[in-house]
C-alpha cells in the first residue's frame, strides 16, 4: 500500500475502486463531469486542498484534462499536485467497447505504472523503492532551445517528446514542463533532446 496525505482525486467510481487496491489515503470521485455543477463537491475539494492538498488523477483523454483543468481554476497552484498516465490503447474488462479516444483510463492502467505515475507527482507518500524523485531544473527556456516552443514546429516536436516518454498527447506545453521536472533530471532532458532535435553548430552561431 502507498500511503499519501493528499486527497486523491479520481473521475469515477470503478476509477476509485482501482486505486483502493494499493493506495491508504483520501480518494475523491468527481462524477465526471458532474463536478462542474456540483458547488458542495467544490467547496469539499478546495477544503481539502487547504487542509492536505490534492492530487489529481484522470484518464489521458480530451475529457480528463477537461476536468483537469477546471479542478486548476478552482484550486491554488500551490495545493495541488498532477499525476499522469501515459496514452495506451486498449479497453477496460468491464467494457463491451473502448472509450471514443481508444485509450485506456485510470481503472485500466497496470499497478506499476499508476505507482510510477503517483511517485512522479511530488505528493506527500511512501515513493515506492526504485522510484527516487529528484529535484529538477528544466525551463521554458529549455523549451525554447530545442525547439519544443516558439518555432513553427514546436507542437509536432513536443508530441515527439510526449510519445517517447509515453506521456498523453493532449498535455500543455506547460503542464509538459511540470512533469518532466517530476520525472527526470536536467540532464537527462538535455541528453534525449538532444538526440530527438539536435541543434546545429550554425544555428548556435546564428
Amino acid at each position: 500500500m502507498i500511503k499519501i496525505k493528499e486527497a486523491v482525486i479520481v473521475e469515477g467510481k470503478y476509477d476509485k475502486i482501482r486505486l483502493s487496491n494499493f493506495i491508504d489515503g483520501l480518494i475523491i470521485t468527481t462524477d465526471g463531469f458532474g463536478i462542474f455543477k456540483n458547488k458542495e463537491k467544490q467547496l469539499l475539494i478546495r477544503r481539502l486542498a487547504d487542509t492536505r492538498g490534492i492530487l489529481v488523477l484522470t484518464d489521458s483523454d480530451g475529457a480528463g484534462f477537461v476536468i483537469r483543468n477546471f479542478l486548476k481554476g478552482i484550486v491554488p497552484a500551490n495545493k495541488i499536485h498532477h499525476a499522469y498516465i501515459p496514452d495506451i490503447i486498449g479497453k477496460e474488462k468491464r467494457k463491451d467497447k473502448p472509450s471514443k479516444e481508444g485509450k485506456l483510463g485510470v481503472e485500466g492502467i497496470s499497478d506499476d505504472i499508476l505507482r510510477k505515475a503517483i511517485s512522479a507527482s511530488g505528493v506527500s507518500c511512501e515513493i515506492a523503492e526504485g522510484f527516487v524523485k529528484e529535484k529538477k531544473d528544466i525551463t521554458k527556456a529549455d523549451f525554447f532551445e530545442y525547439g519544443l516552443t516558439g518555432t513553427l514546429n514546436s507542437n509536432e516536436n513536443r508530441q515527439r517528446l510526449k510519445k517517447n516518454l509515453s506521456l498523453p498527447e493532449n498535455m500543455t506545453a506547460n503542464s509538459l514542463l511540470d512533469v518532466l521536472n517530476c520525472i527526470m533530471t536536467y540532464g537527462e532532458f538535455t541528453k534525449l533532446c538532444g538526440e530527438l532535435f539536435p541543434i546545429k553548430k550554425e544555428d548556435k552561431n546564428a
